[in-house]
């Protein structure tokens, strides 16, 4: 009697998963197999890819090899030219241009290894595709597809000639005829597309999938003339307070002023909370920080409940946590639907690693709000330019700085690194401190600021870039508008555009996270 067969040497698992960072020098392998006579892909713009939409780019792995993928990005396909290029539409390959509120996801890449053709890799790829478009809810999927075998009747036809005759299959092309196969119509062709593309004669023909299950009714994403944003930036006075309730007291009159001036956001100081160390007897600033960390509940509970009470989402300052064992701060966004989210500081200044032995975070947060994608950024952190920069990839149009300096020089520092964060990243910062004396808090007894509302430096926006400021060092808040929508159109077709014309060639920004 035969034994039984093991089955399971047979087996050859296909995987479609996005792909990870692991996979790079296999793509780029492929990729070289595949077009030989082109360009391939660099590092930087795989982790570039990942890093902004990782949710866009696939990868098939069979047996544990990498044997095809494709990449993909969202716009907005009406802002783009008729003739558009494919630098134009990816930002010369690294997506930076990807849109989170666009229309149509737009794919850039589609290869499969040469040794696995014939298989529905491709197909698979597509399909992929396809799903996520249904998932976002996306109007359409578009590509460029380059004619590789344009150049073969170019003598004798026209680009057009030569689509229109792959259309009614009397010539077989490997990109077109596989196009319209996967269900895709002809829009346009464009000259110029890929600069490398000489197969095709730098002919593409931009093609279109629509996505029939699309639902427009969804209010998901509007064209506005205008996307104002209200903005109530608070300086908090840091006064002598008997009692946790005291503090509750001062946090409501600021969140209802800013309620009564319908503001979207209300925006605290960092490490406000202190002000509760004013009655509490403990003088030794590194126990005196773990007495405070007992206020973290209490603290979570007050501006829960205020977001949702007042109908505004609350940037609330920072406090010290104890989280196994060590203290961070922490910065809360306390969205006015009751949901709460959190950044941890990841610099941590000379001063609050010597008074409260500080810990510093890991991950640069960008947060979902019902007025667009926002960031915090705690004080120190507004210093290091390549923390903004990676919040913008992300999505960001709103940073928010709650800061506690002490004296002049430290606020200054603090309130020119974030008007040049906003010219650097067309972005809007927000700053908020604490103003006043603990003159019985160990090393928060005297407090300098003039917290303010900034944009980039352009015609569109305020004079100066200056949204709005309080007065330097007296108890008040600032109340301003953003508009998104003027923020949109200043990166799309600004005096200058630092975002777009990054020399992504020469540098860039590795996130490790």
């Amino acid at each position: 009697m035969s034994e039984k067969i093991d089955i399971s040497k047979f087996e050859k698992k296909m995987i479609i998963r996005n792909i990870e960072a692991k996979d790079f020098d296999a793509i780029i392998n492929m990729q070289k197999l595949c077009f030989p006579n082109m360009e391939p892909w660099e590092r930087e713009h795989l982790k570039s890819h990942i890093d902004i939409f990782p949710e866009g780019q696939f990868c098939v792995e069979f047996d544990g090899e990498i044997i095809g993928s494709c990449s993909s990005l969202i716009i907005n396909f009406d802002e783009y030219d008729d003739q558009h290029t494919w630098d134009e539409i990816t930002d010369n390959g690294y997506i930076t241009n990807h849109d989170y509120e666009g229309y149509n996801l737009y794919g850039i890449e589609v290869m499969v290894h040469p040794e696995y053709r014939r298989m529905k890799i491709g197909h698979r790829l597509y399909e992929a595709r396809k799903d996520l478009a249904r998932e976002l809810n996306l109007k359409s999927i578009i590509i460029g597809g380059r004619i590789p075998n344009y150049f073969k009747h170019a003598k004798e036809m026209t680009p057009r000639r030569y689509v229109e005759e792959v259309t009614m299959h009397n010539i077989y092309d490997p990109v077109l005829t596989f196009q319209v196969m996967n269900g895709f119509t002809l829009k346009r062709i464009n000259p110029n597309y890929l600069d490398d593309d000489r197969a095709s004669l730098r002919y593409a023909t931009l093609m279109e999938w629509n996505n029939i299950d699309y639902r427009p009714t969804v209010p998901k994403r509007q064209f506005k003339t205008s996307f104002p944003i209200r903005i109530t930036t608070i300086q908090y006075a840091m006064k002598k307070i008997s009692s946790f309730e005291d503090f509750a007291v001062q946090c409501e009159y600021y969140t209802d002023v800013a309620a009564s001036y319908q503001s979207d956001f209300a925006v605290f100081p960092e490490i406000f909370t202190l002000q509760l160390l004013s009655f509490l007897p403990e003088k030794s600033p590194s126990l005196a920080i773990r007495r405070l960390t007992e206020f973290t509940e209490d603290y979570i509970e007050l501006f829960t409940g205020l977001a949702v009470k007042y109908n505004v989402n609350i940037i609330g300052g920072s406090h010290f946590v104890e989280e196994e064992g060590k203290i961070y701060n922490i910065a809360y966004l306390f969205r006015r639907d009751g949901t709460i989210e959190k950044q941890y500081k990841l610099h941590i200044t000379p001063n609050e690693r010597k008074f409260w032995g500080i810990s510093g975070g890991e991950h640069v947060n960008v947060f979902d709000t019902d007025c667009g994608k926002i960031a915090i950024q705690i004080c120190y952190d507004i210093e290091f330019p390549e923390l903004a920069r990676i919040a913008v990839d992300k999505g960001a149009n709103i940073i928010f700085t709650p800061f506690c300096t002490d004296d002049r020089q430290g606020y200054l520092r603090v309130r020119y690194c974030s008007q040049a964060r906003a010219i650097e990243n067309q972005v809007y910062t927000v700053l908020s401190g604490t103003v006043g004396n603990l003159t019985d808090v160990e090393n928060m007894d005297i407090q300098y600021a003039q917290s303010g509302i900034f944009s980039p430096s352009d015609f569109t926006f305020a004079r100066d870039g200056i949204v709005g400021e309080c007065q330097a060092n007296i108890e008040t808040v600032v109340v301003g508008d953003v508009d998104l929508e003027i923020l949109r159109r200043n990166r799309r077709a600004g005096s200058v555009n630092q975002l777009r014309d990054r020399r992504h060639d020469i540098y860039q920004i590795n996130y490790k996270q």
